[in-house]
């Protein structure tokens, strides 16, 4: 029986991500991943979030993506468009690129990591004991690791064979997806009625002040809504016709799809996020609305979080109750993102009450401090882990400061390339000892001018030194003292080496 630390069922962007974060700490990854190949048919996320940016920019990818894709310094919140080019960030945008091309720069990354990768296949069963996972692969074959992560998505197998529940609230709306081919050119954009949204587009276009102009090349991509649907049945290129004729009074000539699929508002998070040896991720641990774009960042952060606390358990510099703080983080930050889709599916109706409740609070979104706290949340570069009382930079992201150190000029997130968290030493003329953690944690005394802003929050006073995780939050804040330093240390590094 072939054995690994980490087995990952699921290769998309969750999935990869984690693999990757492992492969940095030099944990033996193995993602088991059900497509013959890293293709994607249909349509997914359209983009990524402010903050994931950074994350990449953290492990040194971030330039394939932004290569890749078109930044728009906006964020939004139903209807309303939210600019973000004063937040205080290098990556103050979103970036428009389509999964299938995030899921195969994420894939070139962790194949040159030397993840293997096992495609046409998937995890049909498992069972855990004390000491591991036997996993059950669709070929017959079983696999050993000490932990499996499901990252296989919102119908989730490993969830449902951990026993891990999934409350929720069924979907109100539904829609039907497809590229296609049209003899009659369509509106381009979105366009709202009284019988649902339909919208049109290609995969060709550019941004232009914030605007998508699209190019008359390739397929056309087309929405709209479904009034009833039964979601046990995949939609047919009639059922297409037949909307289309409803929303816009012709088929507009519809022919040749490439791929039909539907999407709905069904929101559902597990209960827990942990089982055990077993752990869920991404979809597999909150499914909602693509309203907002929110969907493959959580995932992707939801990777971060658990790589470096996975990683330190199995080489037993951690006990396994770290990931109990995997739970502990991320949960609430999917409750969060939940709320949020589910507040804009809301706001996107067309009757007249909804309406008038849009108009108030796009009112709301044009002053300065809603503006600031919806876009920070929609951004993702608001969150804060609650690590407890004390300076504001606690439990949130580090910023990417530009370093003075002895071997010259440096960015923050440079040091992070490897996944290894740092000590910063700032304003302090005896740095900060790491004693016994000095094989786990790197020290990087540096002076650091300018100012200290976060996003939302603004100017904070500029500390003496910082801890932060490999994940990029500050683990602890020095005043000048080592006070509670050495609890810190313990706490997310393990206790002292001997």
């Amino acid at each position: 029986m072939t054995s690994h630390s980490v087995v990952i069922a699921g290769g998309g962007p969750t999935g990869l991500m984690l693999a990757g974060e492992l492969a940095l700490a030099r944990i033996d990854v193995l993602v088991i991943e059900r497509r013959p190949n890293q293709e994607l048919s249909g349509s997914r996320a359209l983009g990524i979030t402010a903050r994931t940016i950074e994350v990449f920019d953290q492990r040194g990818i971030a330039d394939r993506f932004l290569a890749a894709g078109q930044r728009a310094q906006v964020t939004g919140f139903a209807v309303t468009r939210l600019d973000i080019s004063d937040f205080p960030t290098r990556h103050n945008y979103g970036l428009a690129l389509r999964q299938k091309h995030i899921e195969r720069l994420l894939a070139e990354w962790v194949t040159e990591l030397r993840v293997p990768i096992r495609y046409a296949s998937e995890v049909t069963g498992f069972a855990q004991d004390d000491d591991g996972v036997s996993v059950i692969l669709s070929n017959g074959e079983q696999l050993r690791a000490q932990y499996l992560v499901g990252c296989d998505g919102g119908r989730s197998l490993v969830r449902k064979l951990a026993g891990i529940d999934f409350p929720g609230w069924d979907p109100t709306t539904s829609n039907i997806l497809a590229e296609v081919e049209m003899t009659v050119l369509p509106p381009y954009g979105v366009h709202r009625t009284s019988r649902g949204v339909h919208a049109f587009g290609r995969s060709e276009y550019e941004l232009v002040d914030g605007a998508i102009v699209y190019k008359d090349v390739g397929p056309i991509g087309v929405m709209v809504t479904e009034e009833t649907a039964d979601l046990d049945v995949e939609p047919t290129l009639d059922d297409l016709k037949r909307l289309l004729v409803a929303a816009c009074g012709t088929d507009l000539g519809v022919h040749s799809p490439t791929w039909i699929s539907r999407f709905t508002d069904m929101s559902r998070q597990a209960s827990a996020y942990r089982a055990g040896r077993v752990l869920l991720a991404g979809d597999a641990a909150h499914v909602h609305s693509p309203i907002g774009g929110l969907g493959l960042s959580t995932g992707v952060q939801d990777a971060v979080n658990l790589g470096w606390k996975l990683a330190q358990v199995i080489k037993q510099w951690s006990p396994p109750a770290l990931l109990d703080s995997y739970h502990a983080e991320r949960h609430p930050v999917g409750a969060r993102v939940l709320k949020v889709t589910m507040a804009q599916v809301a706001l996107h109706r067309e009757d007249a009450r909804t309406l008038a409740v849009r108009d108030i609070i796009g009112d709301l979104l044009r002053m300065e401090e809603p503006r600031r706290y919806i876009a920070g949340m929609m951004s993702g570069l608001d969150l804060h882990y609650d690590f407890g009382p004390g300076h504001p930079l606690l439990g949130r992201r580090m910023p990417d400061l530009d370093l003075e150190t002895s071997d010259g000029p440096s960015r923050l997130y440079a040091w992070l390339h490897q996944a290894r968290p740092l000590l910063l030493n700032i304003a302090r003329t005896q740095p900060v000892e790491l004693g016994a953690w000095a094989n786990r944690v790197q020290r990087v005394d540096a002076r650091c001018d300018g100012d200290w802003a976060l996003p939302v929050i603004g100017r904070v006073e500029p500390p003496a030194a910082v801890l932060v995780r490999p994940d990029g939050y500050a683990a602890w804040v020095g005043d000048g003292s080592d006070a509670g330093l050495l609890d810190a240390l313990t706490r997310w590094f393990g206790p002292a080496a001997p």
